[in-house]
C-alpha cells in the first residue's frame, strides 16, 4: 500500500528532528520531565511533543478512527522497512474460524531455528500486525529466530475471551506444526506487547495447565496483568505520556463484558496459578500507567521459582518499541528484549 505523500513528509520530519543538535531538541522537548524520581528521555520528551503539535493520540474518537490513525502514524515513528526478512502468510484454525498470521524468517536463518509467537499490543481494540511489522522484524532479525505474528480477534466485534482462545489457539498450532514453520518445538517462545503481553501470559499458563506443549520462553513487555485494582503507577502517569488513564478505560470497556469476573486468570494473568512458568523477559517502562502491574507479575514469578529478568526501563515510555524510526534510546531498549530472546531460545 503507498503511503501518502503528507504521512511521507511528516515522517521525514519527524524522524530528522531527533538528529538536531541536542540543544535544539531540548529546546523543543521543553525543560526535563522528573517524576517518582526518574527522568524522561529526551527522545520521549521529544516524541511526544511532536505528537502533541501534530494533535496526534493513540485513542481517538470512534474504534475505526482510532485504528486508521494508528495504521497511518505508524509511518512516523517505525522506521525503515528492516530486510532483509522473508514473510509468508499463514491461516490458523481455531474453534471460531480461522485466524490470519505471518510468519518472519530472517534471511540466512539455519532450519530448524527459535520461533516466537507474538501477539500485537493496542488494548485488545487497535493494533495489527501491520502496525507491528516492522517491530517484528527488528526482534526476528536481532534475536535470530522466526517469529508468527497473529492476527487475533478485537474488540468490541469480539470481546473477552475471544483474543486469549485466538492466542492460545496461535501457540497450540506452532508447537504442533513447528517442523513445518522451520521451528524447532522444543524453542519455542510467546510474546507480547502491552495487551499482547496479557496474552501472552494467559497462553503461557494455560499451556501448563492443561498438559500439552510448553513455552520454552516469555518475552512480556510492559504486560496488562491485573484488571482488579488501579496501581499507584496508573495515577502517577495518568496523562500525556502517550498511553492515559482514559485511553486504558476505553479499551477495558470495549474488551471486557460487563459482568465478567475480574479476577479470572485468562483476563488478569497476576491472579493465575505461575507454577511451573517457562523462564521470562519482563521489561516495563518507568514512565507507564502499566509499570507497576507488570513489575507486579515479575514478583510472582520470582516468588514461584520462575527465573524471570525484569528490566524497568526507567526514562522510558509505553509502546516503545514501536519507535524504532526515531532517535536511539527506543532502539537500545528493544536491542536489550531482542538479546534476552536470543539467549532464551538458544539451543540447549
Amino acid at each position: 500500500m503507498a503511503i501518502p505523500l503528507q504521512i511521507r513528509a511528516e515522517a521525514a520530519f519527524s524522524q530528522l528532528a531527533f538528529w538536531l543538535p541536542k540543544p535544539v531538541r531540548r529546546a523543543i522537548a521543553g525543560p526535563p520531565l522528573r517524576l517518582d524520581g526518574q527522568e524522561l528521555a529526551l527522545d520521549a520528551q521529544l516524541l511526544l511533543r511532536l505528537q502533541k503539535l501534530a494533535k496526534a493520540s493513540l485513542v481517538r474518537g470512534t474504534v475505526e478512527e482510532s485504528r486508521s490513525m494508528l495504521l497511518a502514524s505508524r509511518h512516523l515513528v517505525s522506521g525503515p522497512t528492516i530486510e532483509p526478512v522473508a514473510t509468508r502468510e499463514l491461516l490458523i484454525p481455531t474453534g471460531d474460524g480461522d485466524v490470519p498470521a505471518t510468519l518472519y524468517t530472517p534471511a540466512g536463518l539455519p532450519d530448524p531455528s527459535g520461533l516466537l509467537v507474538f501477539f500485537h499490543g493496542g488494548g485488545w481494540v487497535v493494533g495489527s500486525r501491520v502496525s507491528h511489522d516492522n517491530t517484528v522484524r527488528y526482534l526476528a532479525k536481532q534475536a535470530g529466530v522466526r517469529v508468527l505474528s497473529v492476527e487475533y480477534r478485537l474488540a468490541p466485534e469480539t470481546r473477552f475471551p475471544g483474543a486469549t482462545e485466538d492466542a492460545i489457539a496461535a501457540f497450540e498450532y506452532a508447537f504442533a506444526k513447528a517442523r513445518d514453520l522451520g521451528a524447532d518445538p522444543a524453542r519455542i517462545a510467546v510474546g507480547g506487547d502491552s495487551a499482547g503481553g496479557n496474552l501472552a501470559a494467559v497462553t503461557a499458563q494455560q499451556a501448563v495447565k492443561r498438559g500439552g506443549g510448553v513455552p520454552a520462553f516469555q518475552l512480556l513487555f510492559y504486560p496488562a496483568t491485573d484488571f482488579t485494582v488501579r496501581r499507584r503507577s496508573r495515577e502517577l502517569f495518568a496523562e500525556d505520556l502517550f498511553l492515559t488513564d482514559s485511553d486504558m478505560t476505553w479499551f477495558e470497556g470495549h474488551y471486557v463484558p460487563k459482568g465478567t469476573d475480574l479476577y479470572n486468570p485468562k483476563l488478569s494473568p497476576l491472579h493465575g496459578d505461575v507454577s511451573g512458568l517457562p523462564p521470562a523477559y519482563i521489561a516495563t517502562a518507568g514512565f507507564d500507567p502499566l509499570r507497576d502491574e507488570g513489575e507486579a507479575y515479575a514478583e510472582k514469578l520470582r516468588k514461584a521459582g520462575v527465573p524471570v529478568a525484569l528490566s524497568r526501563q526507567p526514562d522510558l515510555i509505553h509502546g516503545y518499541i514501536n519507535f524504532l524510526g526515531v532517535g536511539r534510546r527506543f532502539r537500545e531498549a528493544t536491542a536489550e528484549a531482542a538479546g534476552a530472546l536470543r539467549l532464551g531460545l538458544a539451543p540447549k
